[in-house]
């Protein structure tokens, strides 16, 4: 059948349904039809999900082009005079290029190009073994899996309940990759990746940021000397940083958006982005079908990541649904592990202990494993090792731009690797070393056999070696 976004209105039999076609579904969705399943995929945005249109794609185009404005504001004292001038016009151009104009098409065409079925709407699940489409003329298309349901449904932009916010026109994620301009202020509600990288962006572009986070430190999830170095660097640049603020409300009047804290700041900008974490709205496609809590944050899954249903065709879920973190590389990775238990085909089941996270702000924080209040929090004997990346490369990279340091959580019992944070303008791609040791359980003695080169970034992993205490 061609690719459309209408079926007939008949309940349909096909051999698999995937609900949510972000970079896990399709993954899902593309592997099964290679098969020469009949396989139906669904979605009522775009085909591909968050990641190339508003997140990881265009986030990533928008922290180099800002990237290369700090390295050029970096050349007097080091490589001669240079004199810079944001213009957002040709990122913004590049965006839209990036993203097809939020197009799909391109999208679409591969995914029917492999024997898959797209239909655009909203999926939800109506009885086990049954997924009722409402398609974006109000009309209905019922669709009954013999073999499997894959929910795929990803998550949205978590709002806070904060008096007056939802009355206001703020951006999320999405506005904020669509803006055709850069503000003259704006204000970031949250402390986390998505908020940080994209306020540092739009700060090196000309805007004044100032960043607003109910809780103690930014990144809290990670080391809290994470924190303290990119609190120091924002600072220096320009951005204003207010942790441990609890917001009483958000008012917007004249073009400008005020916000006032409990503690008394009055904060204005011209913009406000929303950057609070994200949700699933397990209620939106029916998981009570499946006798699951639709309150719940997640969807439970085993390791082969199935769902336990009351009866009809098997149910799997994958991507940020299952609860295990909003990550791509997490959807892709459980997306494999669902197909083959699809198939019947057995493999590795899904483990979590060395799932890598890189926030790309300057410098980068890449993290793998457990924090040091973590591992202590599950009852570990730790040993800690940290290296500063300055000292590690003896001055060779020390300058402007190279803040940074590695840290090491081993547990002292089995002598094994169970967490690392880099931090450096390298920090992701010196995380690679570092999540396969956590990964492989690699004992820190044959970490410490390695050759490591200099003068290099991840040199500093020897270092922080040699401290463990």
């Amino acid at each position: 059948m061609a690719v459309t976004d209408r079926l007939p209105q008949q309940p349909q039999q096909v051999d698999a349904v995937v609900v949510g076609m972000g970079p896990g579904g399709e993954e899902v969705a593309g592997r099964l039809a290679d098969t020469g399943l009949d396989v139906v995929g669904v979605d009522e945005r775009l085909l591909g999900g968050e990641c190339p249109y508003w997140g990881c794609i265009p986030s990533k185009i928008m922290v180099r082009a800002a990237g290369l404005v700090a390295e050029a504001h970096r050349i007097p004292g080091t490589a001669g005079t240079a004199m810079v001038h944001p213009d957002w016009r040709p990122l913004a151009r590049r965006v839209r290029r990036a993203t097809d104009d939020w197009s799909d098409a391109a999208a679409v065409d591969r995914f029917t190009a492999r024997g898959g079925r797209f239909l655009r709407g909203r999926g939800r699940l109506t009885a086990p073994g049954e997924v009722t489409v409402e398609t974006a003329d109000g009309g209905e298309v019922v669709l009954r899996p013999r073999r499997a349901v894959v929910i795929a449904v990803g998550s949205e932009p978590a709002v806070p309940p904060v008096p007056g916010l939802a009355a206001t026109p703020y951006w999320t994620n999405r506005e904020a990759i669509e803006a055709t301009e850069a503000p003259e202020s704006l204000l970031v509600l949250g402390g986390g990746a998505v908020g940080l990288e994209l306020g540092q962006v739009f700060q090196r572009f000309g805007t004044a940021v100032t960043v607003v986070e109910v809780a103690p430190r930014l990144l809290g999830q990670e080391e809290p000397e994470v924190a303290e170095l990119l609190v120091r660097v924002l600072s220096d640049d320009g951005v204003e940083v207010h942790t441990g603020a609890d917001l009483e409300s958000v008012s917007y009047a004249d073009g400008r958006f005020t916000v006032r804290c409990a503690r008394g700041e009055r904060l204005a900008a011209q913009r406000l982005l929303v950057a609070t974490g994200r949700w699933v709205d397990l209620a939106r496609f029916g998981a009570g079908v499946l006798e699951v809590d639709e309150g719940a944050a997640a969807l439970p899954v085993d390791a082969r990541m199935r769902v336990r249903t009351p009866g009809g065709p098997g149910v799997w879920a994958v991507g940020d649904v299952t609860g295990h973190g909003a990550f791509t590389h997490v959807a892709v990775y459980q997306a494999d592990v669902a197909v083959r238990a699809i198939l019947g085909r057995g493999g590795p089941q899904a483990e979590y202990h060395a799932v890598p996270r890189v926030t790309f702000t300057d410098p980068e924080i890449g993290a793998v494993g457990l924090t040091e209040a973590r591992a202590r929090e599950r009852g570990l004997p730790v040993r800690i090792g940290r290296a500063d990346l300055a000292a590690s490369a003896r001055g060779f990279v020390h300058g402007p731009g190279n803040d940074g340091f590695v840290k090491l959580v081993v547990d002292a019992d089995s002598g094994v690797l169970v967490g690392a944070t880099a931090v450096g303008p390298t920090g992701g791609e010196t995380l690679g070393v570092l999540t396969l040791a956590v990964q492989a359980r690699i004992p820190v003695t044959e970490l410490a056999r390695t050759v490591w080169a200099y003068p290099t970034f991840h040199r500093a992993i020897a270092d922080a070696l040699a401290a463990l205490s």
